[in-house]
């Protein structure tokens, strides 16, 4: 099978519907990697340089606050959705500087939250107006912990505005377990931690003739890591949950819907490999990149310790100064380095590692 070919940029509309469908075929999936600010965002566009595949940039609702400025009131959602705006600008530019493409996606909004992505819808609507192509590639509402009609007809009226600017919709069926970004599932329910597959059928029956989305369904998925055991993962639910649309509907594709593996930090390799397997196109990421890029930070802040507790002054001699130790560029970069290695790691785990060719016309 010929390697699928793509410009830098932003992907998006009938071009990622061809790249998820190229992941299926390839039984890979792309890493979908949170960001809060610049540095974060260089070390997703250089892993992806180096993997020679497209990355997934998502802004979670704090994350594109603190983009903006975690000092910034966020009355309305205004710095969210400023912030939001400001990253998928600084994506789109830079994007084309490391040579790579990009999928561009807001993570969890659940029902509080949706003044947020009604802000960014509103800004993806007028640059599509302007520019033809829209902001985001994607936007995800996560309504899981509503009843399921609810969910699904929520769902049907946003993915209608979303389809009019060539953009994915993505749904959560099923709760994702532990706590992220403020939401705390610690304490939900086991069952609800498993999506069943006529849940599946009857999103898929709702959605499939409004416009393109993918489905983050509960495998047993948790955000954050935790001891060996205490996650139990069960991705047969989604190989059920394809063959009980393809039986029902009579689709084309034995594995019709792209879904998405929320809570992959930590994930033991079969799992992902397995999940692969059956449909998971987009693989979340957020945990793990965390610690590499604090891990860095915390080796370097131990071993200049010495160098870091005045502005002058250091065990070569007392009138030394410590401005070149002291200077963020010299531990943030670093932090990018990690970052980028995890997601390297990433890559590979989950077969997409030098799948894609990047065409420079």
């Amino acid at each position: 099978m010929d390697k699928l070919s793509l410009r830098p940029g932003l992907i998006w509309g009938s071009q990622l519907e061809d790249v998820f469908s190229y992941c299926k075929e390839c039984l890979c999936a792309l890493p979908a990697v949170n960001v809060i600010g610049s540095s974060s965002i260089n070390a997703a566009l250089i892993a992806a340089k180096e993997a020679q595949a497209p990355i997934i940039i998502q802004f979670s609702n704090g994350g594109a606050h603190f983009n903006a400025g975690k000092l910034l009131p966020n009355e309305g959602q205004r710095a969210a959705i400023a912030g939001s705006i400001a990253g998928a600008y600084h994506i789109a530019h830079l994007a084309q500087e490391y040579g790579v493409p990009v999928i561009l996606h807001t993570d969890h909004c659940a029902k509080k939250l949706l003044p947020w992505v009604d802000g960014l819808i509103k800004a993806g609507e007028d640059h599509y107006k302007a520019y033809g192509k829209p902001l985001y590639s994607s936007h995800m509402l996560d309504l899981s912990e509503e009843p399921l009609e609810e969910n699904i007809t929520v769902c049907q009226r946003y993915l209608e505005r979303l389809h009019a600017i060539d953009m994915f919709l993505e749904m959560e069926l099923g709760v994702t377990g532990g706590e992220e970004d403020g939401v705390d599932n610690t304490e939900v329910d086991s069952t609800r931690l498993y999506t069943q597959p006529k849940e599946v059928l009857q999103a898929y029956t709702a959605l499939k003739e409004v416009g393109r989305f993918t489905v983050a369904a509960a495998f047993g998925n948790t955000h954050g890591v935790y001891k060996p055991g205490n996650v139990k993962l069960r991705p047969i639910i989604l190989k059920n949950s394809q063959n009980e649309v393809y039986t029902n509907i009579h689709t084309d594709n034995p594995r019709p819907i792209h879904f998405v593996f929320h809570g992959g930090s930590g994930s033991e390799k079969e799992k992902i490999s397995e999940a692969v397997s059956y449909g998971v196109v987009k693989f979340n990421i957020d945990t793990d990149t965390q610690w590499a890029f604090t891990r860095p930070v915390r080796e370097y802040m131990d071993a200049k310790h010495d160098f870091l507790m005045s502005q002058v002054g250091n065990p070569e001699g007392s009138d030394k100064p410590n401005k070149k130790y002291i200077d963020p560029r010299a531990w943030l970069v670093l932090a990018e380095k990690g970052m980028k290695n995890r997601l390297i790691e990433a890559y590979k785990d989950l077969n997409a590692y030098q799948k894609f060719i990047f065409r420079y016309e």
